[in-house]
């Protein structure tokens, strides 16, 4: 019965680990691509500096949810709580 229990806490844990991982990563790609659209209408000379400085911030957000999913597989599939 303990084994059952762990196993679906461990099911529902990575299934909320990778849906926030996912909402809050479309957050920040939003947050960073409307800054940085409303930087370059601002200041088109600075598009470049400020096109690369988004890619990065995009591409770090973008690692959140990469890492999330692997800690989802690991409690689903090499679950260290069970024995």
């Amino acid at each position: 019965m303990e084994h059952a229990i762990m196993v679906a806490a461990s099911v529902i844990g990575a299934g909320l680990a990778i849906g926030l991982a996912a909402v809050g990563a479309g957050i920040g790609d939003g947050s960073v691509t409307a800054k940085a659209v409303e930087g370059m209408a601002r200041q088109p000379e600075a598009k470049g500096t400020i096109l690369v400085n988004m890619f990065i911030s995009v591409g770090l957000i973008e690692s959140i949810p990469i890492i999330a999913a692997v800690i989802a597989i690991v409690l689903v599939f090499a679950n260290p709580f069970l024995q």
